[in-house]
């Protein structure tokens, strides 16, 4: 696969959630029909042991199986792993994925929080060399950090960076990113991706005019995209013609819902609850269940996700779902 030139044409790919049963065990049943709904709905790409997967799956001893379920039912998608830990870690993790058959690396740098730019660059550089690298930029709330334009300049030259996903949930973060990829002249060679939840649809209508340069953002990589995938993939194919105004109300809907989902209100506190609701209405998941016992949903949250599905009908892909829920539950 060529993943830059998959990453390019601007992909639909969800942050692939973690099915459990009742006693917190992997449901590896409903595991691989969440990753056929999916491939089904249209998604260009999945990827899977990131946050949206939880990340104690590694302590839980699920890294392997998930990325091997997933990979297995991915057909043609562009499979992305999530990388976490300091170096060591990192390495290993990011040579399971190469062995599962995965075609980049999502690289979180959460792990080491008080690194110079310099150790980071170094850090990167290193997993570069066994997969290729989709940069992270997660938002502070959820355990990032503040990246600056200097790290971004420097990353963006690390020649086995083939794309970055922008999930700082802050303007001005965003735009350090994307002003660092133009000045490095590498524009052509690495894909932006949106994952700022607040600000999906603005994001990938805006073109920026940065140095000189033109840049968009081409797709999402989104835990948000983990639900109602079809009309996501609908979505993004309707942007290049949809006029400006409709849209952007259509993207103050989709904040509207992603702020229910991922209990905004609460420091995001049930975003992965969130989303394992509205995936259990819909026949896909068996409950909500997270492997940490004290992850469900915030008070006031259920009643959020009631509220976003009654008002935002043309956003849900319940009909979808279920004309072949049970084709992928089989």
């Amino acid at each position: 696969m060529d993943v830059r030139a998959r990453l390019r044409q601007g992909l639909v790919i969800p942050a692939h959630p973690l099915a459990l049963t009742a006693e917190r065990k992997l449901d590896e049943r409903r595991q691989r029909a969440l990753t056929r709904y999916y491939t089904a709905a249209g998604a260009g790409g999945i990827a899977v042991g990131v946050h949206t997967t939880q990340f104690a799956i590694r302590e839980a001893g699920l890294l392997k199986p998930v990325l091997e379920l997933a990979r297995q039912e991915a057909g043609d998608c562009l499979c992305i792993a999530g990388i976490c830990g300091p170096t060591p870690q990192a390495m290993r993790e990011a040579e399971l994925a190469v062995s599962c058959g995965y075609h980049a690396g999502l690289l979180s740098l959460a792990a080491l929080p008080n690194a110079t730019t310099r150790k980071l660059i170094e850090h990167t550089t290193a997993v570069a060399s066994v997969i290729p690298v989709v940069g992270f930029y997660l938002q502070p709330a959820v355990g990032g950090r503040v990246l600056p334009y200097e790290f971004w300049r420097r990353f963006a030259e690390i020649k086995n960076v083939v794309a970055i996903k922008m999930a700082p949930f802050n303007r001005y973060q965003t735009l350090d990113v994307i002003r660092a990829v133009a000045d490095s002249g590498r524009a052509a060679e690495i894909s932006l991706y949106t994952g700022n939840d607040d600000n999906i649809v603005a994001d990938l209508l805006t073109e920026f005019h940065l140095s000189g340069k033109k840049l968009r953002i081409v797709g999402g990589l989104l835990g948000h995209w983990a639900v109602w995938t079809r009309r996501a993939v609908d979505l993004l194919e309707q942007l290049r013609t949809l006029p400006a105004d409709q849209a952007l109300t259509t993207g103050v809907h989709v904040t509207d819902s992603n702020a229910a989902f991922f209990d905004a209100a609460n420091g995001f506190h049930g975003c992965i609850a969130g989303l394992h609701e509205v995936l259990r209405r819909q026949g896909l998941l068996e409950g909500r269940w997270c492997l940490n016992p004290s992850e469900d949903l915030s008070p006031g949250q259920l009643e959020e996700i009631d509220r976003v599905h009654a008002a935002y009908p043309a956003l849900n892909d319940d009909d979808f779902v279920r004309e072949h829920r049970d084709a992928w539950l089989r």
